[in-house]
Formats: C-alpha cells, sequence, structure tokens
C-alpha cells in the first residue's frame, strides 16, 4: 500500500525535473557545462574520456555530458554555499554525491532493502501458508507487483486484494467483475499517458484518487473487525503508518552529507511497515484457512 502523499510528491518532483530548477538555470552552471562540453565531450577528447571511464559507468549509461553536468553542479553549490545562499535544485533534484553509478545511492539501496523484505516475507509466506488458503493466490500476486510494478498498479492490486477479501470470498464473480474493471482503468490510464498526452495534473488526481480508496476501504474493514479478529491491527498499523510516513516526502531538503534525503529516510523506514503488512497476511490467511476446514468438517 502506498500513500497519496508520497504519489503527490514524487509527480511533482516528475513535473520539475521537466521544468528546470534553480540550479541549472544559473548561467555559471550553463557556462560550466558548456565549456566543459566543448573541452571534452567531441573529437579526440571524447575518445580519452572514454578509455579513462570506469566500465561500470559507461555500462550503466553515464555520457560525458552527464559527467560535465555532475562537476559543474558542485561548482555551482559551492558558489551558493560560498556566498551563504541555500543549497539549489538541479533538473529537479538535490545535488547528491554519487557513489558508483548510483546518483542517489541511499535511496538505491533502500529501495533494494524494500525489495529484498518484500521478497524474504513471500518466502515466508510460502513456507506457512498451504497453497489452499482462500487468499494464497491473490497474496502471492501482490508480493510479485511490489517488487516488478510501478506504484499505480501495486495500489490497484491493493485495492483488489482488498476487495477479494471483503467480497470476493463470499462473492467471486464480483471480484472478477472488479479485476476486470481495475484492468481496464489501468490500460486507459497508461495508453492515455503514453499516446495521448502526459498530463501531470491528471495523473496526479488518478493516484491520489486510488490512493485515498486504497487507505478509505482497508481502514474501514479493519474498524469493522478488529474485535472479532485481532490480526486485523496489523493492517490497521500498516494503513496509519505508511501515510504518517508519507509525510516525509513533504519534507523536501537538501541531503544530508550529500546522501541521505527525505525519499530515502522514506524508503528505508517503510522496509518494516512491508514486513507487518506480510505478516498480517500470514495470519489472516492461516485463519481463512482454519475457518473454512472447520466448515468443511461440519458440512
Amino acid at each position: 500500500m502506498v500513500g497519496p502523499a508520497a504519489q503527490l510528491v514524487l509527480l511533482a518532483g516528475a513535473a520539475a525535473l521537466a521544468s528546470g530548477s534553480q540550479g541549472d538555470r544559473e548561467p555559471v552552471y550553463r557556462d560550466c557545462v558548456s565549456q566543459c562540453e566543448e573541452r571534452n565531450c567531441s573529437g579526440g577528447a571524447l575518445r580519452h574520456f572514454r578509455s579513462r571511464q570506469p566500465i561500470y559507468m559507461s555500462l550503466a549509461g553515464w555520457t560525458c555530458r552527464d559527467d560535465c553536468r555532475y562537476e559543474c553542479m558542485w561548482v555551482t553549490v559551492g558558489l551558493y554555499l560560498q556566498e551563504g545562499h541555500k543549497v539549489p535544485q538541479f533538473h529537479g533534484k538535490w545535488p547528491f554525491s554519487r557513489f558508483l553509478f548510483f546518483q542517489e545511492p541511499a535511496s538505491a539501496v533502500a529501495s533494494f532493502l524494500n525489495g529484498l523484505a518484500s521478497l524474504v516475507m513471500l518466502c515466508r509466506y510460502r513456507t506457512s501458508v498451504p497453497a489452499s488458503s482462500p487468499m494464497y493466490d491473490t497474496c502471492v500476486a501482490f508480493a510479485w507487483k511490489m517488487d516488478y510494478f510501478c506504484a499505480s498498479t501495486v495500489i490497484l492490486h491493493s485495492i483488489y486484494l482488498c476487495c477479494v477479501r471483503t467480497v470476493g470470498l463470499q462473492h467471486p464473480a464480483v471480484a472478477s467483475a472488479f479485476r476486470a474493471l481495475l484492468l481496464l482503468m489501468l490500460t486507459a490510464h497508461i495508453s492515455y499517458l503514453s499516446l495521448v498526452h502526459f498530463d501531470y495534473g491528471y495523473n496526479l488526481a488518478a493516484n491520489v484518487a486510488i490512493g485515498l480508496v486504497n487507505v478509505a476501504w482497508w481502514l474501514a474493514w479493519c474498524l469493522r473487525n478488529q474485535r472479532r479478529l485481532p490480526h486485523v491491527r496489523k493492517c490497521m498499523a500498516v494503513v496509519l503508518l505508511l501515510q504518517g510516513l508519507s509525510l516525509l516526502e513533504l519534507l523536501d531538503f537538501p541531503p544530508l552529507f550529500w546522501v541521505l534525503d527525505a525519499h530515502a529516510i522514506w524508503h528505508i523506514s517503510t522496509i518494516p511497515v512491508h514486513v507487518l503488512f506480510f505478516s498480517f497476511l500470514e495470519d489472516d490467511s492461516l485463519y481463512l484457512l482454519k475457518e473454512s476446514e472447520a466448515k468443511f468438517k461440519l458440512d
């Protein structure tokens, strides 16, 4: 489950990237980049640059122009700090110290740890929950989508997971129809943004709307069942924590030590939340399995 506030900030960042930022609009930065490219990025100078460029940088797609932008970014930051001004952004991003080919190393590590946590909990789920559990296939599919698909798809699948849990177990046809509707919505959304017009305002509104539906539906189900099913408190905690932690994305500040920014802190802080959510899925799946076996015995 991904918070709508986080979606808002990520999309705002994308808009800033498209329109430019204070740092890359500075004449000193532009002149520096222009002179660097003229000096290093053509003819023999370019061949020399490529010969001394580490292989991992070239494989990652770092070009001579990228290197010029990186070096000139720090020249501009140094002048800003020397004059007592606040650190500017460049091309919609804060300046980060590059590590190997990672421009934002803390966020990259945190994203990897998030994916690793999801994979570990998926393995644990598949080990502890029999495939005969009513929610098994839906939960496993959700876990894979967390690792491989974009945020919008994850939110929609979380809504589908909630639909299956609240309605679909009693009315499978409703869940199937709802799944088809969500797939149609996702296809139309992606097609419009890719083939017609990438409208940031529309994309923002759509992601915030589905995020709010996701949160409201899960929270309503949790509140309704918390006395009867104590383990749903884990789900409630996940919903509230994700919404609270997503506010970290609103605390936009220059990275600490040029490495750790609010986005990286948000990624790191969500790792235990994913573990808690999988713990809820495990408890709930085992509960449903026990309930279905009890009904079978009665029949």
